[in-house]
């Protein structure tokens, strides 16, 4: 196997491996989910996995593409600190709303999580263009996350 294949690989599995055991430490959560009162435009349950795993792999293909840039060392690095402290917010996230039910916290959590990716995605696309448009989808994402967070917030306060 050719190192860059590796490296895609590598840029790959390390959100989906995030996003796997975020999901085992919440598992069995969607059942609890559905049973709150839920905003409008709420998705089904079952549309939440395929849906982060298309991000995860977004985000692998994004970082690759950073990873193997002819930018300087420096701006890398900088851009992939950034894309790994989003990384670990988002780990945390389900576990705050769905294991913890702090729901307010779990927002404000989200909040932080969406700036960090706003600041990665514009690392990234400073760095190759379609390394920051591959995080768009998961910036929107977040973004109604955080609408249908604060919706649960509110309506089962």
């Amino acid at each position: 196997m050719k190192p860059q294949h590796k490296r895609l690989i590598l840029c790959l599995v390390i959100p989906l491996a995030v996003g796997g055991v975020s999901a085992l430490c919440t598992m069995n959560s969607m059942e609890a989910f559905e049973a709150l009162r839920q905003p409008p435009l709420s998705p089904p349950g079952w549309l939440f996995a395929p849906v982060w795993t298309v991000l995860y792999v977004l985000m692998g293909i994004g970082s690759y593409l950073v990873i193997s840039s002819n930018a300087a060392p420096d701006v890398q690095k900088r851009a992939l600190w950034t894309y790994g402290i989003q990384l670990a917010f988002n780990f945390l996230w389900p576990i705050l709303f769905f294991n913890l039910k702090i729901y307010l916290v779990a927002f404000i959590w989200l909040a932080v999580l969406w700036m960090l990716i706003l600041t990665t995605t514009t690392q990234f696309w400073r760095i190759r263009k379609a390394a920051g448009y591959l995080l768009t989808p998961y910036l929107i994402w977040v973004t109604f996350a955080g609408y249908l967070n604060l919706g649960v917030f509110w309506l089962n306060r």
